[in-house]
């Protein structure tokens, strides 16, 4: 993992709506909760214009952060962010201590490749659907990928491709698939377009009008 995030953090001893609201509006911070671990949950507070400048870069949201928690620090991933519904404005967010002899169960991104080049749609005309953005897997902290390479480039008009098909790096696996087969989601599928559809049944009417 190329990148590196590292965030400043302060314990949070005061709660309820009104001190939440007094520290997003002077001192400019979001609450947080850390969860995780043998520890009890641990309530913080971060600088909320240093989060959306990290939330910038699509590898936060997969990725081990270093928290430092009053000049102490604290290794920790994404579990949750809540976001305000109008604006562009993070609420609350939740974290995940890391243990590193411990699996971790996260969400990473999906990075579609060759969906230019992709069978269904350079030649044969059809149009690609994603159905995931990110996948859940489970692997050790020092085997957690930014994002997940999905190569759509053999894919033809009316494939699915699932799960399964996707080549995973080593030391992650899906953790829908440890549930059994059954769970095999789709992920990408390369749909006719409306307009390949109309030329065909174009093509077709003047054939049987011939014979």
């Amino acid at each position: 993992m190329s990148n590196q995030f590292a965030l400043s953090a302060r314990k949070r001893d005061l709660f309820g709506k009104g001190e939440v609201r007094r520290m997003r509006r002077l001192n400019g911070e979001i609450p947080a909760v850390i969860y995780g671990g043998k520890i009890n949950p641990q309530s913080i507070s971060l600088i909320h214009k240093d989060v959306m400048k990290a939330l910038e870069n699509e590898s936060f949201y997969a990725h081990i952060i270093h928290l430092k928690i009053d000049g102490k620090d604290e290794e920790v991933v994404v579990k949750d962010i809540q976001r305000h519904p109008a604006k562009a404005t993070v609420l609350h967010m939740d974290f995940l201590r890391i243990n590193k002899s411990t699996s971790l169960t996260i969400k990473i991104p999906l990075h579609f490749l060759n969906e230019d080049i992709c069978v269904g749609v350079k030649k044969q005309g059809g149009i690609i659907s994603h159905t995931m953005s990110e996948l859940e897997v489970r692997c050790l902290p020092k085997n957690l990928p930014e994002n997940i390479e999905v190569d759509l480039s053999n894919l033809a008009v009316g494939e699915t491709l699932h799960i399964s098909d996707i080549n995973l790096p080593k030391g992650v696996e899906s953790a829908a698939l440890t549930k059994g087969h059954g769970y095999d989601l789709p992920v990408a599928v390369v749909n006719k377009s409306k307009g390949t559809a109309a030329t065909t049944d174009s093509s077709e009417g003047e054939n049987d009008n011939k014979i």
